[in-house]
């Protein structure tokens, strides 16, 4: 039996899936738009276990996906706030560089954020670095003024707020199950009930390729969850972290190494470190799911993507398992920064695509295919991008589904 009917049917409750489903609202006012979400609250997974960086669009190639949603989104994001009336605060970062082999990666770092169009970054010598951080040494270090923080699971529900003022509806508890393609679309079988969607957009983060398996659609990438383990600073020892402190990532691997951030309710974390998650929702050393396990070694890329990062995997396990190693990576930041400085912290998993060839996909990745729209793609930055990425499938359904308002 029919539950519910809609114009279109957004999967996912995070932000990203709240996001578009604004837009839609929003632009498409005669439509109505249901959003569809597993769990009993909007923002429950990415959304809600991130750091809440507003992210200046530094690290990015030129020209990508992410270079042009985060720089636009980040500025979008600071006067959404504003004129919604959520706190946050632009309170800039630095990028360290610790030793020698370090400082050309700097180097280019800082050119992409100037191609970027990244907005007052500085490249400052070794003596200046203590006049932002008096606790962290580098050989130099880039300044970027325009990073902020904020707490996004305040911008989800500002977001779902406005869905529901257009006339659009949110589903929560709403597990597909399976989804029904018909000559005038498509049923999603869940577990509230069936809802009917003439087209679908598919945000469903950690399961993004799942759904998309439901809809026929190639399983040429496959989500591969991955943990992220913070810290957090003992509250005698936060005034050793001004704002953001990040090191120089690795430009070989999609992740931005452990580093220092405060939060917008004035916390200190330290981390994250990016493990392989035994479960889509693995946010526990001890969660295991056997069937997503199951998938994940089935899946070619798996393998090729384990030879090409074994060392790099053993040294996030390890640092996983030893805290003692975890400071010592932190310790490159900030030398005097011990054990007992550091109580466990949350915990998040991050929806990584990768392909069959043991790629892990650095950009947004976004397609089309028969009444369907999915963001196959979206770890960090998109929260930061969120209203831009929003804007930018707005205009493929508008295409792609010959939408009227």
């Amino acid at each position: 039996m029919t539950f519910k009917s809609y114009d279109v049917a957004v999967v996912g409750g995070g932000i990203v899936g709240l996001a578009i489903a604004r837009e839609l609202s929003q632009r498409f006012p005669k439509m109505v738009v249901g959003l569809v979400e597993k769990e009993s609250e909007i923002g429950q997974h990415q959304t809600g276990h991130n750091s809440g960086v507003i992210h200046s669009g530094l690290y990015y190639q030129p020209g990508s996906f992410k270079a042009q949603f985060c720089v636009d989104g980040a500025e979008r994001m600071k006067q959404y706030c504003t004129e919604h009336g959520i706190e946050f605060d632009v309170c800039g970062k630095l990028v360290v560089a610790t030793d020698e082999e370090e400082l050309p990666r700097l180097q280019n770092l800082f050119e992409r954020g100037i191609a970027n169009g990244v907005q007052g970054i500085e490249m400052i010598e070794k003596e200046q670095i203590g006049e932002y951080e008096p606790h962290t040494t580098g050989l130099k270090a880039i300044v970027v003024p325009t990073t902020g923080i904020v707490d996004y699971q305040l911008v989800a529900s500002s977001y779902a707020t406005e869905i529901q003022e257009h006339g659009s509806e949110i589903n929560t508890d709403a597990e597909v199950l399976d989804i029904e393609t018909r000559a005038e679309g498509l049923v999603l079988n869940t577990t509230a009930g069936d809802i009917e969607a003439k087209h679908l957009i598919n945000a469903a983060g950690l399961h993004v390729d799942v759904i998309a398996r439901m809809l026929g659609v190639p399983v040429d990438i496959k989500i591969i969850p991955f943990r992220g383990e913070y810290y957090m600073l003992r509250e005698d020892r936060e005034h050793l972290v001004n704002n953001l402190i990040y090191p120089v990532p690795d430009p070989a691997f999609p992740f931005l190494g452990v580093h220092f951030t405060r939060t917008i309710h004035g916390e200190r974390e330290a981390g994250p470190n990016a493990v392989l998650a035994f479960a889509r929702e693995g946010y526990t050393r001890t969660t295991f799911n056997m069937s997503d396990m199951a998938g994940t070694f089935r899946f070619p890329g798996f393998w090729a993507m384990t030879r090409k990062y074994w060392k790099m995997g053993a040294g996030e396990f390890y640092r996983s398992a030893s805290k003692r190693a975890f400071v010592k990576a932190l310790q490159k930041l900030m030398p005097e920064i011990t054990e007992s400085d550091l109580v466990p912290g949350h915990t998040g998993v991050r929806a990584q695509a990768l392909d069959r060839k043991g790629n892990l996909l650095s950009d947004f990745s976004i397609n089309e295919t028969r009444n369907a729209i999915h963001i196959r793609n979206a770890p960090s930055p998109a929260a930061t991008s969120s209203l831009a990425i929003g804007e930018y499938v707005g205009n493929l359904a508008e295409k792609s589904f010959d939408l009227v308002g």
